[in-house]
């Protein structure tokens, strides 16, 4: 259910944004759904005296509800999660063309649509998870690839081929391999798993220490997540079950994206273009690595995470994000084919 709040509270911030004069105000749409980025939209607001009005829904759900509202849509700003949803509410004409030389030098190519209609503002690795006790990484298992080898028979634990992080994931693997090898990397994936696709990320890291299989497949921040928990049984995980990057010698591993743009019915789009330029900032790029683990866009942003550090610096994938939104399609089908459920 989709439910409306106002963020004006306060914190400091980064690059310096002028204010907009009178109430200036910014109806955001997010499939975001993270109490770390209250501070992000209170930072914002102290900085600029723009008020943020905030409607938060499900990723699918809040694109089309902006889909539904059409040209009388109160939408300045949408934010997602994953390339391919960013992809489908550009391909459904959603997005405005953005001019912005702050947002142009801050983020990277691979990380933004070529016209502006776009833009990642943090990312997060799509790993393996491995049994430290039983598993050597980088030599036992180094790639993607590597988990269709038929020795790991009955060993791995992977979430649903429906997932948008793994239709993502063979997005990559289609365009780097091609759709015939990619299927049968699918397929030999599914011969290899411990159990029928289920859960989430972080059950798939509890299976391992469980002892239900050896490796997995998830995203750095949840593993990150369960390191830093307060909660025993959490930490108990984070102990027995590590974090490779895959493909080190080679394209690098693979990443994904939150992030959003101005909506083409914007009414407020000097407030919209001014909150994009402001996720870029030294300050909200360091929120979204510290407060909710996942890595800043921006190449000079110094993480302070204790936990992202423990992980280590890796080689990631530069393939335009764009790309993974276009081979989803084909990747449900091929998953499909695979039998992977």
């Amino acid at each position: 259910m989709l439910t409306r709040l106002l963020a004006a509270t306060t914190l400091a911030a980064g690059i310096l944004i002028a204010g907009v004069a009178g109430a200036a105000e910014l109806n955001l749409y997010t499939g975001r759904h993270y109490q770390t980025d209250e501070l992000l939209y209170s930072n914002f607001t102290k900085k600029t005296g723009i008020k943020i009005n905030r409607i938060e829904g499900k990723e699918d759900d809040i694109i089309e509800r902006v889909k539904r509202e059409g040209a009388s849509s109160p939408a300045d700003v949408l934010i997602t999660v994953d390339a391919g949803r960013i992809w489908r509410a550009d391909d459904a004409g959603l997005f405005a063309p953005v001019k912005s030389k702050v947002l142009e030098e801050r983020i990277p190519a691979e990380f933004r649509q070529p016209e502006g209609r776009w833009f990642g503002f943090s990312t997060r690795a799509r790993v393996i998870y491995y049994d430290k006790a039983k598993v050597k990484p980088g030599v036992d298992i180094k790639s993607y690839e590597d988990l269709a080898d038929p020795k790991w028979k009955g060993k791995v634990c992977i979430r649903s081929g429906t997932n948008m992080y793994n239709l993502s994931l063979m997005s990559t693997l289609i365009h780097h391999l091609g759709e015939a090898k990619a299927e049968a990397w699918a397929k030999g994936v599914v011969a290899n798993m411990a159990r029928p696709p289920q859960g989430g990320d972080t059950d798939q890291a509890k299976a391992i220490a469980a002892g239900e299989c050896e490796i997995g497949v998830g995203n750095t921040y949840y593993l990150v997540r369960l390191m830093r928990s307060e909660k025993p049984a959490d930490q108990e995980v984070a102990k027995k079950v590590g974090a490779m990057f895959p493909n080190q010698d080679g394209r690098g591993a693979h990443v994904n994206v939150a992030g959003g743009g101005m909506v083409k019915t914007a009414p407020n789009k000097e407030a919209a273009v001014k909150f994009l330029e402001y996720l870029a900032s030294d300050e909200a790029q360091q929120y979204f690595a510290d407060g909710n683990n996942e890595y800043a866009v921006v190449q000079s942003v110094k993480l302070e995470n204790p936990a992202l550090h423990q992980l280590g610096g890796f080689k990631a994938d530069k393939v335009n994000i764009e790309v993974l939104g276009k081979n989803q399609p084909l990747a449900q089908k091929i998953f499909e084919r695979a039998g992977w459920k």
